[in-house]
């Protein structure tokens, strides 16, 4: 991570626990907002704006899928990173970063903050007229793509439509500690009691979906919201990292009925489908040394075979 602009140690996945070893993720801190009229500090403009994501996490690949749902891909520019986690955290390939230049992620931050202390994470929106970062916090990218752009979007659907938002947000509220986050705190719990903990709360959220599901097509009966890309990108690398990395062993996502026919619903549309690789995925998660010390990446599961670019 970097302590006032300078990269400190190697790059490790737990940076804060709770009192009982569980995993504390980091809040993001840049939280400015694209909008049509730039009264949130940028304002809408097609090419300004520059993506860094990588396809191997869920946050990026949330926003990614709203990016080509609302027919952005012409308005803002993508880099995509490396799928594996180094000593210095997330790096590009060669040539990769087309505006900055950069190596590593924690350059970006470095670049927008010089005196910057926190880890180089993705999703980050960037503005290349003020060479800064506008926002590192994917909830807010995905509503920022949902309407910041406002007529340079080609899709009209709204994803965070008036009537449903208490409803939304509510079980967004939900579903994110339980099982978004819930099974990193599996994977990277340091106590046995913080795992115990977070184990049983993703499989309960898990029980609940797959009984809501029963109903309709979507979480929210036949409207496809922003809930259902929140929950989408968890399920579809459930099965390949979570089940067996992470120790959220309980039951696989091809066991359960409804959740599994939601995914395979979902991954016939094409914004969904063309952002997620399993072979970053896999890739990226299983470099992890703090939890597959060898590096040995596993050949299943059988039956998804996915090698979405994102772009």
């Amino acid at each position: 991570m970097l302590v006032d602009g300078k990269w400190s140690g190697d790059w490790h996945p737990v940076q804060a626990k709770d009192k009982k070893g569980g995993f504390v993720r980091q809040d993001s801190q840049f939280r400015s907002f694209v909008t049509p009229t730039g009264e949130g500090g940028f304002k809408a403009e097609a090419g300004r704006y520059h993506f860094y994501v990588a396809l191997i996490c869920p946050w990026a690949s949330r926003t990614l899928a709203a990016r080509k749902l609302k027919g952005l891909v012409d308005v803002i520019s993508v880099s995509i990173i490396e799928p594996e986690l180094g000593a210095e955290g997330w790096r590009f390939a060669e040539g990769a970063d087309e505006v900055n230049h950069a190596r590593y992620m924690y350059e970006i931050y470095t670049a927008a903050d010089a005196h910057y202390s926190g880890r180089a994470t993705v999703p980050v929106l960037w503005d290349k007229q003020t060479r800064s970062i506008v926002n590192n916090e994917s909830a807010d990218i995905l509503r920022m793509f949902n309407s910041g752009f406002g007529d340079l979007a080609k899709n009209r659907i709204d994803l965070y439509p008036e009537h449903l938002r208490p409803a939304i947000d509510a079980l967004n509220a939900a579903i994110y500690p339980k099982l978004n986050n819930g099974v990193y705190r599996c994977g990277f719990a340091t106590t046995q009691v913080a795992y115990e903990e977070a184990y049983h709360e993703v499989f309960a959220m898990l029980d609940e979906l797959e009984e809501r599901l029963a109903s309709g097509p979507f979480l929210f009966g036949d409207e496809l919201t922003e809930a259902d890309i929140r929950l989408f990108v968890t399920l579809v690398r459930f099965d390949a990292a979570y089940y067996g990395l992470f120790k959220a062993n309980k039951r696989r996502i091809v066991d359960y009925p409804n959740l599994n026919a939601y995914l395979t619903r979902l991954l016939a549309i094409s914004a969904f489908r063309e952002t997620v690789n399993i072979s970053h995925i896999k890739r990226g998660y299983y470099s992890v040394k703090s939890l597959n010390p060898i590096g040995i990446v596993p050949l299943g599961p059988d039956g998804i075979d996915l090698d979405g670019t994102g772009l």
